[in-house]
């Protein structure tokens, strides 16, 4: 039995299941795009899980940008040699960077994981963790036992809608049992904004036969 890994538009098709996720769609021409700027662009290639490693994701402010950096992730790919199966187009979302992922422990079985995300993430490596399924009481303990939690409360100005980021929680705890194929997920970053929040981008990996 082996793993697959879900391109972002096939992770996004599932996640949608259970969360927000922004306006988006998949082209291989420029022409077809109908989602207006500001947008992010990545590559969609089983070759490129670490998109930004490669700089494989663009983010376009305008309309008159949207060619070149079109034409610069196609070049990106053919100069890896990727598999090209075309560019992600998606709304550009900004707000609080949160991660959320789900992770099959062998005893426990399936975990959420919540934690900051952004820049910050891999430095403070400040997360919680239950497991699968949570409640709204469990989804507020997670959050509150967070040294950032400050954040969502408002720090500095900062506004999320902490009840949409709590039923987010709760909802994503339900996939692993939705779906017992998913080995591993990663919502990085879920995006919280004054009205909701999106998951910006994910990564889901499943057992293959």
């Amino acid at each position: 039995m082996g793993k697959m890994v879900m391109n972002a538009a096939e992770s996004a098709e599932l996640i949608k299941k259970f969360v927000s996720v922004p306006q988006s769609q998949v082209v291989k021409n420029v022409s077809e795009i109908n989602v207006k700027a500001p947008l992010v662009l990545k590559i969609l290639s089983k070759d490129a899980v670490h998109k930004t490693d490669v700089g494989g994701v663009k983010i376009v402010m305008n309309q008159e940008l949207l060619g070149k950096s079109f034409d610069e992730l196609v070049n990106v790919s053919k100069f890896n040699k990727m598999n090209f199966e075309g560019i992600y187009i998606q709304e550009f979302v900004k707000g609080v960077e949160t991660i959320i992922g789900i992770k099959r422990d062998p005893i426990f079985g399936p975990m959420i994981v919540f934690g900051l995300g952004g820049v910050f993430a891999e430095v403070l490596k400040d997360t919680s963790t239950r497991r699968c399924p949570i409640s709204l009481d469990d989804a507020q303990e997670m959050i509150d036992s967070l040294k950032s939690s400050k954040i969502f409360y408002g720090f500095r100005g900062m506004k999320v809608n902490f009840n949409n980021l709590k039923k987010s929680l709760v909802e994503i705890s339900k996939l692993p049992e939705k779906y017992k194929e998913v080995e591993e997920l990663d919502i990085n970053p879920f995006i919280l904004t004054e009205k909701k929040g999106f998951a910006a981008d994910a990564r889901v990996v499943i057992r293959s036969e």
